[in-house]
């Protein structure tokens, strides 16, 4: 028996990238960051924050949403499949790329629900 599943809390790093591929089938990228918090050791080290960059890859309904509703700066919540893909770069060497390919997702920031006053 084997297991594939990830779950992060994170923040959007920048504007999620959505293009329509075959049959105009929509796939989004979005970068997000979890941050494991800073603390002390007993005897005064310091400890700083560990920042950690995923790559999370939408389909279809999924990716339709997060192109109308996901932004830089929002909180999510992604639970998917790790995914590993390689390719060559310009000067022939092999590169791996590691994915977060996700199943669900819930946007965690809260929505104003009325209209800001200018």
């Amino acid at each position: 028996m084997s297991l594939n599943k990830v779950m992060l809390i994170g923040n959007v790093g920048v504007e999620p990238e959505v293009k329509y591929v075959d049959r105009g089938v929509a796939v989004a990228q979005v970068r997000l960051a979890t941050t494991e918090r800073g603390y002390t050791l007993e005897n005064g080290t310091q400890v700083p924050d560990r920042t950690e960059w995923h790559n999370v890859v939408l389909w279809r309904k999924q990716a339709e949403l997060v192109e109308k509703y996901v932004h830089k700066g929002d909180k999510l919540y992604v639970e998917g499949k790790i995914h590993t893909r390689s390719y060559d770069d310009k000067n022939g060497v092999k590169r791996y790329v590691v994915e977060i390919w996700a199943e669900a997702i819930e946007l965690l920031t809260p929505k104003a629900t009325t209209e800001p006053t200018v």
